[in-house]
């Protein structure tokens, strides 16, 4: 069984290669037979199909290369990520930042990077590909990861976490949550914790190949804790900037967002 979803980026693929494959052939057999054929003087003019590939094959090559390979957008569509991200940021990812990989079979072409504990990262749902999920990544193969009174616990050692604050809870979320700064060995980055819900304690070791996912909405994030790690070749790329953020209740930009740095 291959692992092949026909999303934007395969059909996107497919329309470059049959776009490339004519453009290729009026350039070296199409075209010329076709002006052998002319009247002297005459225009070249092919027929529709071979136009317009002649036209958009270098648009739609160079958004494919772009997209496949080094950058590629994301709305973030729920809460899960608060308040690192909001609903309504847009992000760009990191497509090369753990390798360089083909957009149809996602096999990794050239080894470049490995995660990171702290990267937020998005993927394909491992219960279903063809979505996309952005989380943090917590724990690498390997790992013990525990969950110990809403404190994260890495290989038996409690990760540091600071009090900053409360947070107001807006749209789907509700009264007051508190705010903590939790130190992921480089990375330090904010985490939303509900004092309303009880703790649900775990503990799990990551097994190889595998990744262990948390949303920094640790009270309303569903993630590795109910579904399982995510495989190494579901890595879509590392969310790193946020070019566009929607309020939705104001219906204006979220001006203070756009041109954050992903931590």
């Amino acid at each position: 069984m291959t692992d092949i979803d026909v999303d934007f980026a395969v059909i996107l693929s497919l329309l470059t290669a049959v776009t490339g494959v004519v453009w290729a052939l009026d350039k070296v057999w199409l075209g010329p037979a076709r002006r052998a054929l002319q009247t002297s003087g005459q225009p070249d003019k092919p027929n529709s199909a071979i136009e317009f590939c002649r036209s958009f094959f270098p648009v739609i090559l160079l958004v494919w290369l772009l997209r496949s390979f080094l950058a590629e957008p994301f709305r973030i569509p729920s809460g899960s990520m608060i308040p690192t991200l909001l609903v309504g940021d847009f992000i760009l990812v990191n497509k090369f930042a753990y390798g360089l990989r083909d957009p149809v079979f996602h096999k990794t072409l050239v080894p470049l990077g490995a995660p990171r504990r702290g990267d937020v990262a998005v993927f394909r749902f491992p219960l279903d590909p063809s979505k996309d999920f952005i989380k943090r990544i917590i724990g690498l193969p390997g790992d013990r990861v525990a969950y110990r009174s809403k404190q994260l616990q890495l290989n038996g050692e409690p990760i540091p976490l600071e009090a900053d604050g409360v947070y107001a809870a807006l749209g789907s979320l509700r009264g007051v949550m508190y705010r903590f700064r939790e130190n992921l060995g480089p990375v330090q980055h904010p985490v939303l914790v509900d004092p309303a819900r009880p703790a649900d304690d775990f503990e799990f070791e990551v097994p190889a190949g595998q990744y262990f996912v948390m949303g920094d909405n640790r009270d309303g994030s569903d993630d590795s804790r109910r579904w399982g790690t995510v495989p190494e070749r579901n890595l879509v790329g590392r969310a790193f900037f946020i070019w566009m953020s929607w309020d939705g209740s104001r219906l204006r930009p979220h001006w203070s967002r756009i041109g954050l740095h992903i931590d």
